[in-house]
C-alpha cells in the first residue's frame, strides 16, 4: 500500500504562473469545504461553465495551489484513539541532520502533520497511536534510537475541537 503524503514534496511548486482571480478564489473555497463538488455544481456556485471550471480546477492542481485532494478521517472511527503534539529538538542544526529528520517524519506514517519551525523547538510533529503503549513503542522507535535528538516534548490531545485544512481565500 503507497500512502500519499502532502509534505513529500519538496520541491512542489509554489508559484503560479498567473494571480488569483475572484473565480479561482471561490473555486478553492467551494473544494476545500468539499472535494466532491461535481462540475455542474461547480459552476452553478461560481457562475462558470462546467468545462471551464474543470479546466481552472485542472490548472491550480498543475500549478501546485491545489496540493491534494484528500477526506478527513475520524482517528477514533479507525482505531487511533491518541493524538499527541510533539516539540523535539535537535541536538545540532546542520542542514544533513535537519533533512534526514524531514526525511524521517515524511517515511513515518504514525506522523500526521511535521512542521519545521522556529522558537524553543526545531519541529512540531502530529502523531496518532492505537493507544499509549503504541505511542511510547513509537517514541522509543523514533527518538530514542535518533542520536540527532536533543530532546521531545509530548502533549495529549484531549479533544479534537477542529480538524479542517480549510485556509481562508481573499481576493
Amino acid at each position: 500500500m503507497q500512502e500519499f503524503c502532502i509534505l513529500n514534496k519538496p520541491d512542489a511548486r509554489f508559484y503560479m504562473s498567473q494571480e488569483l482571480d475572484r473565480i479561482d478564489a471561490a473555486l478553492l473555497n467551494a473544494v476545500q469545504r468539499n472535494n466532491r463538488l461535481t462540475s455542474d455544481e461547480l459552476a452553478e456556485l461560481v457562475n462558470l461553465s462546467p468545462t471551464a471550471c474543470h479546466r481552472r480546477l485542472k490548472r491550480l492542481r498543475a500549478e501546485g495551489v491545489i496540493e491534494a485532494d484528500v477526506s478527513i478521517v475520524s482517528p477514533k472511527a479507525v482505531g487511533r484513539q491518541v493524538t499527541v503534539i510533539v516539540l523535539v529538538s535537535l541536538e545540532r542544526e546542520r542542514a544533513d541532520i535537519i533533512d534526514r529528520f524531514k526525511t524521517a517524519i515524511r517515511n513515518t506514517r504514525e506522523v500526521m502533520i511535521g512542521y519545521y519551525v522556529t522558537g524553543d523547538a526545531d519541529f512540531i510533529l502530529v502523531v496518532t497511536a492505537k493507544d499509549m503503549e503504541g505511542y511510547e513503542e513509537f517514541t522509543r522507535r523514533f527518538f530514542y534510537e535518533n542520536h540527532d535528538i536533543k530532546g521531545f516534548k509530548t502533549m495529549v490531545v484531549m479533544d479534537r475541537v477542529k480538524a479542517s485544512f480549510v485556509l481562508p481565500i481573499d481576493v
